[in-house]
């Protein structure tokens, strides 16, 4: 898909694309965190039919929305073009001794070989998390390695 953009000098930058379906769709990035959502009438390209303003916060909401799904499913991709390489998801549990303990002290990636990529919480997705990123019971982590190495962060947060 073709995305262009387009600055606009003390606004911010707009993004345009078309859909599968024909129809025009515009995005303008405000300075200021905020956006507007456009779809634009099939008669007149420069006429919004319809246009829905976010502040800040609804932005960072929806992009949290469209996100966490599709952070799982690009790294399935990578794992089917990379031979022997693989993804998978395991939750940390409340009885898990790592809930509410930094990502590093679980020594995951040194013991299975294994990283975690991303943490999932509710509908916010923390793409690379640090080692101090703080683990929480109910996260979802994203993990990619071999069978063996998923298998064994499953294991070290299972306890």
């Amino acid at each position: 898909m073709e995305v262009t953009e387009v600055l606009l000098p003390g606004v911010g930058i707009r993004y345009e694309f078309v859909t599968a379906e024909g129809e025009r769709v515009g995005v303008v990035a405000h300075r200021d965190g905020g956006a507007e959502l456009v779809v634009y009438a099939p008669s007149d390209p420069d006429e919004p039919r319809s246009l829905v303003r976010l502040d800040r916060e609804e932005c960072e909401a929806v992009a949290e929305i469209l996100g966490a799904p599709r952070v799982a499913e690009r790294f399935a991709d990578l794992a089917r073009e990379i031979p022997g390489l693989r993804t998978g998801q395991t939750v940390v549990s409340a009885a898990s001794p790592f809930a509410g303990r930094p990502l590093g002290q679980t020594r995951a990636r040194t013991l299975t070989g294994a990283s975690v990529v991303a943490i999932v919480r509710g509908t916010q997705v923390i793409a690379s998390p640090g080692p101090e990123q703080v683990l929480r019971a109910g996260d979802r982590l994203v993990v990619i390695g071999t069978d063996t190495g998923i298998a064994g962060v499953e294991a070290l947060l299972g306890g």
